[in-house]
């Protein structure tokens, strides 16, 4: 598949260039430049039109159906191999609010005692 092509359903379902992250949404209003492109996705049965309407501005509306969903896994490129370091920087970021800054996340975690 183009890659053009999957990023607009990437896009569409909120996901990052690989596939990842937490779908929330399933849309894409397509203007000018991107109506054929998403017409051409209909085509493939990965998306489906629905007419414009005020909210959009007066664009179309597409939405990935299941197929289309199982073709941004099946297609996303697999993510680069992340380093201890950003592994580690990542931990730190889900528990951030603890700490009063990624040395002092540092020390904690190298003595395991936390206050």
């Amino acid at each position: 598949m183009e890659s053009e092509l999957l990023h607009i359903m990437q896009h569409s379902l909120g996901l990052d260039g690989y596939g990842q992250g937490r779908q929330y949404r399933n849309h894409y209003v397509a203007g000018l430049a991107d109506v054929s492109k998403c017409r051409d996705l209909v085509a493939l049965g990965y998306m489906q039109e629905h007419p414009p309407t005020d909210l959009s501005g007066g664009d179309p509306i597409f939405v990935v159906t299941k197929v289309g969903m199982a073709a941004v896994t099946r297609e996303s490129p697999k993510p680069p191999k992340k380093t201890r370091s950003q592994i580690r920087y990542r931990e730190y970021l889900e528990v951030a609010d603890c700490y009063e800054g990624f040395g002092d996340y540092l020390k904690c975690n190298q003595a395991r005692a936390c206050y």
